[in-house]
């Protein structure tokens, strides 16, 4: 019997939720650049992302095991009210002004920031999966939450339309944007800016690849990997030798050798909030 469109609907939602990389790789929009204009650079290198900077120090924390969480149910209405500043003014900017590098720390910063400002408009959740329309909503992502310089964007947007597509030729850009999720890059604990946003994308990469989260061995040389790998399995290089190829470009030289014997591959994911409030979930 084949299912009607909206069972259907259900039923791949339900598989997603339930886990199965390969149905939640299509509901990961394509790489599709959503305006030529926004190839455009120009010569401003100094943006200010001070208001983000205090808010990262104020209320992020390493924790034991390497984990950057948010303190969210600390946050003071007054330090909500500069955060949503920062978006703004952020917002209200035309991104075309700034170098290539100032364009990519600010979009990355954006898609962070609001991030953190949709849990905090939803908290307290276990999930950043939890904030949906319906059953076959998987998230926040799809919604047109900000207005940039006259464009109406989501995070889906920011990340789809705009930082994987003009930096196609770079999948380090994974390792800056945050989800909000355990399972995540770490949210850098520092703006980025044009001067560090190079050198930070090679830190982060190494960190996650040699991070349980982004890579681990079990004792038969099977991997788990980040489904991260799955999801965007293109933009390394759309194979598993070339993901593979590329976690040896990261990793410390025992993860190097367990990838070069590695038999088995399977992928995971931890969609646990990131939140100081929570249990280590892994």
């Amino acid at each position: 019997m084949i299912p009607s469109p909206k069972n259907l609907a259900l039923f791949l939602a339900l598989l997603a939720l339930m886990g199965c990389t390969a149905i939640e790789r299509l509901a990961i929009p394509k790489s599709e650049l959503i305006s030529a204009d926004l190839q455009a650079a120009g010569t401003q290198s100094q943006v200010s992302h001070a208001a983000w900077d205090r808010f990262l120090a104020e209320y992020t924390e390493l924790d034991g095991a390497g984990v950057v969480r948010v303190n969210y149910a600390g946050v003071s209405d007054a330090d909500k009210q500069a955060l949503e500043a920062y978006i703004q003014d952020l917002a209200n900017r035309d991104a075309a002004q700034f170098t290539r590098d100032a364009q990519l720390a600010y979009w990355i910063n954006l898609y962070n920031a609001l991030t953190v400002s949709i849990i905090l408009d939803n908290y307290p959740v276990e999930s950043i999966r939890d904030i949906r329309n319906g059953l076959t909503d998987f998230g926040p992502w799809n919604d047109k939450r900000l207005t940039v310089n006259g464009r109406k964007l989501s995070l889906h947007d920011i990340e789809n339309g705009i930082v994987r597509p003009l930096w196609a030729e770079d999948p380090r850009t994974h390792y800056a944007l945050n989800c909000a999720a355990l399972g995540c890059p770490n949210l850098a604990q520092i703006a980025y800016t044009a001067d560090n946003i190079q050198e930070q994308l090679e830190l982060r990469a190494i960190a996650y690849v040699n991070d349980p989260r982004g890579v681990s061995v079990d004792a038969n040389g099977d991997l788990t990997l980040s489904k991260i790998y799955s999801w965007y399995k293109g933009d390394f290089g759309g194979s598993k030798e070339t993901i593979l190829s590329h976690l040896q470009d990261y990793a410390e030289p025992e993860l190097r050798v367990a990838l070069e014997e590695a038999r088995g591959i399977g992928y995971a994911y931890d969609w646990a909030l990131n939140d100081t409030a929570t249990a280590l979930g892994r």
